[in-house]
């Protein structure tokens, strides 16, 4: 009841301001304060009001809300454990999803390949016109890509 009345009195005041500002001849802006003038009488007479206030005085929602928000956690959790590749299924399951995965990449697969007997030292100046003194500049390209199996 109180809050119909606190309403009521925000309304009359936003339609009082409406009023002093139609008198200066702002009739566009007059009928929006109007407009938002009536909302909290609209809010009351809906009865929005009252579900609202239920909704914020009651203890049991807020346990409610925080009963939800303890859900949502745990449903967060389980998922980013389970992309992290955590526990999933039996342990037999696992065994197997381990059988099944491929080896991780062996360490000398991250080093660049530099062919047989090179190292990787400032490139020696090439001998024009001899086609076997430059070397084959995808041979190393070669190396890798079989390194990897393609």
């Amino acid at each position: 009841m109180l809050i119909s009345t606190v309403c009521a009195a925000v309304s009359a005041a936003g339609l009082g301001i409406a009023l002093l500002t139609a008198y200066r001849k702002r009739f566009l802006a007059a009928t929006r304060i109007a407009a938002y003038a009536l909302i909290p009488v609209g809010l009351v007479m809906t009865g929005i009001i009252d579900w609202v206030t239920d909704l914020v005085l009651k203890p049991s929602v807020w346990a409610g809300f925080g009963v939800l928000a303890l859900s949502v956690a745990l449903f967060m959790i389980t998922r980013a454990v389970e992309r992290r590749g955590g526990t999933t299924g039996t342990r037999k399951e696992r065994r197997a999803a381990a059988a099944e995965r491929p080896e991780a990449v062996a360490p000398a697969a991250a080093a660049p390949s530099l062919g047989p007997g090179r190292t990787a030292r400032a490139p020696k100046a090439k001998a024009k016109g001899k086609p076997g003194a430059g070397g084959d500049d995808f041979s190393d390209i070669e190396a890798i890509l079989k390194k990897h199996g393609i």
